[in-house]
């Protein structure tokens, strides 16, 4: 990858990257669309009542728009060892390398976790209203579901990046809970 590391974020690591970031871009990745299409038995729920995380699935005529990080020069090996920790826990997503364009005009190559739509934990399809009741209700190792869809909703605003889908679930996933839970 020229230039350095880039890692590609379109969930969680738009709000926490876990590694040391050098520069940060938002960036478009075209053929691939940000979906609840991943069932979490780890982070976000537990194999008896998994939650849903986002993931990127390929979808032709359809992009991504989310954040580009430079990752800090000498921090590149730590990074991939880390993010592959991280996300590869499960072996539902795979780690692949992609172009995306960044909003300053750039086009580089990426880092990227793409879901694996053979994987048992791929779910893609579901009605946005079945994700809502899965999102209001599922916990797991870091936590509530809805934390990790609400702070992934709010950082696409206030980059600028709109994604009706997910702000239709932030705002059902609120209508589902009791006013107490949220």
């Amino acid at each position: 990858m020229t230039g350095g590391l880039w890692v590609f974020g379109y969930g969680s690591l738009i709000w926490h990257p876990g590694f040391p970031v050098a520069e940060r871009q938002v960036a478009r990745l075209d053929g691939w669309h940000r979906s609840f299409c991943m069932r979490s038995i780890h982070h976000r729920g537990t194999p008896d009542a998994p939650g849903l995380v986002l993931a990127l699935d390929r979808a032709t005529g359809a992009h991504c728009d989310g954040v580009a990080f430079r990752v800090e020069p000498g921090a590149e090996a730590a990074t991939v060892a880390a993010l592959r920790e991280r996300e590869l826990v499960s072996s539902a997503y795979l780690e692949e390398e992609l172009d995306v364009s960044l909003a300053d005009g750039r086009r580089l190559r990426t880092l990227c976790y793409v879901i694996d739509p053979h994987h048992v934990q791929y779910c893609g399809g579901l009605a946005l209203e079945e994700q809502a009741q899965i999102i209001a209700q599922a916990v797991g190792g870091r936590g509530p579901n809805r934390d990790y869809l609400w702070s992934t909703a709010e950082h696409l605003h206030e980059l600028g990046i709109a994604d009706a889908d997910l702000d239709w679930l932030a705002e059902r996933v609120r209508q589902i809970l009791p006013m107490t839970q949220v």
